[in-house]
């Protein structure tokens, strides 16, 4: 018996599982690094994103992160971690943050599932389409003051504006 066995009663299925199924149903590239972790790249309209979860059978957590390559200019810096702030009092079901070491942009969630709970393949699915729909909404800000140097308002107006119509 494995640890996250201790979790998993007898014929549930592993959250693993359930998100490895969710990635072959939608035909993504992914790789199960071991039991507990599956690493997938996910086609947006900007770009494609890294995305791996993992199951943490002592914190009894399912962790998603989605990440994209993110190396702004030095000088354009300070207006990307005020943009970061003020993008993450907006989202409530995760949030940003920059790993300059490895010069990504990196959205974090955690499903916990104390008490034995199982993830369902809604909740499974539902973290995945919010950690893309966060990226995809806020790539553009984070380009435009990176490199567009739009000040943190002007490139969340841009994040927020409705679009209407089509090109």
């Amino acid at each position: 018996m494995t640890a996250s066995d201790a979790f998993l009663p007898s014929g549930e299925i592993h959250p693993i599982d359930i998100v490895e199924a969710h990635a072959t149903d939608r035909a993504w590239d992914f790789d199960r690094l071991g039991e507990d972790q599956i690493a997938m790249a996910v086609e947006g309209l900007w770009r494609t994103y890294s995305v791996t979860l993992s199951w943490s059978p002592g914190d009894e957590m399912l962790r998603l992160i989605a990440t994209f390559e993110f190396d702004p200019p030095e000088g354009g810096l300070d207006r990307i971690l005020d943009l970061l702030a003020r993008v993450n009092d907006m989202v409530w079901g995760g949030g940003f943050h920059w790993w300059p070491d490895q010069k990504l942009m990196v959205w974090r969630y955690g499903l916990m599932l104390a008490g034995g709970q199982i993830a369902t393949p809604e909740q499974v699915g539902g973290m995945i389409a919010q950690a893309i729909r966060a990226a995809e909404r806020f790539y553009p800000a984070f380009q435009m003051c990176a490199w567009g140097e739009a000040t943190p308002d002007r490139a969340l107006q841009v994040a927020l504006a409705e679009a209407y119509g089509r090109a």
